[in-house]
């Protein structure tokens, strides 16, 4: 009688343990899955940025440009076009959009020129205006608002320089001390060390175009041999960038590269 009460009592026990370590496995299964979820919608939310947005008052509406489509929304409408490359003037300063779907028309121009939101009272540097036409509408709804460019998140960073004018950079002509800069993507600044002395500027930033403007710097004197001025000089004359490997590779109209590396 005793063993049989024994070994009821241990027949219990594995059945209250089994649950257990299935919940403990479910729940391991459960938090795996999450984290897959999230670093997913990370992800998809990092792709989906858009580059350029723009909004407007009376009506309200808003402007999105992203690499792959072009959003337009208002309080009572939402509409998505597939993404078209635009036509630039002469001097680039005025880009124009031209998409046309199964079901609406869209024109946008978007002008360097600086706005001021008629509401709040916020300065944008680009005015653009927006004309749109469902295509079962007989004429364009013509809007106005204000815009800006979306500065690429991963320029956030510490640069150290590598390479100047597309050759490397040695100690001799830095004094044992390369070029770096910070740049801050949300301010739209940058400042650092330029090889001799300490520079600050902004940065004008629009889709696949990166210039660095009204740098100051310091008033240290060099030794003859730096190639503070000629770095300097490069800086200022990038008009592209490119970001591979940790490194940002900026290049000039004639295609010359000066390379920095992430030390952040």
């Amino acid at each position: 009688m005793k063993h049989l009460i024994y070994s009821v009592i241990i027949f219990w026990l594995f059945l209250g343990c089994k649950p257990k370590a299935n919940s403990e496995k479910a729940t391991e299964k459960t938090e795996d899955s999450t984290e897959v979820q999230m670093s997913a919608q990370d992800l998809m939310s990092e792709e989906q940025q858009p580059y350029f947005a723009a909004t407007g008052t009376e009506p309200f509406w808003s402007l999105e440009l992203f690499e792959n489509q072009i959003v337009y929304k208002t309080p009572t409408d939402s509409i998505k076009t597939p993404h078209a490359e635009p036509v630039m003037t002469a001097d680039a300063n005025v880009k124009r959009y031209t998409i046309q779907t199964e079901s609406v028309t869209l024109q946008i121009q978007i002008q360097q020129k600086q706005c001021t939101n008629a509401m709040s009272g916020k300065v944008s540097p680009y005015s653009v205006s927006v004309e749109i036409k469902k295509n079962f509408e007989k004429e364009f709804q013509k809007l106005d608002g204000c815009g800006h460019y979306i500065t690429d998140y991963r320029l956030h960073d510490i640069w150290l320089l590598e390479t100047l004018n597309g050759k490397k950079v040695t100690n001799e002509v830095f004094n044992k001390e390369f070029p770096t800069m910070e740049i801050n993507a949300a301010e739209n600044t940058f400042m650092g060390f330029a090889g001799c002395n300490r520079m600050s500027g902004s940065l004008l930033f629009e889709k696949g175009v990166l210039r660095f403007t009204n740098v100051a710097i310091t008033k240290i004197m060099c030794k003859p041999i730096s190639k503070e001025a000629e770095f300097l000089k490069a800086l200022q004359n990038s008009t592209t960038y490119f970001i591979e490997n940790n490194r940002l590779t900026l290049s000039n109209a004639s295609g010359i590269q000066t390379i920095f590396k992430k030390i952040d």
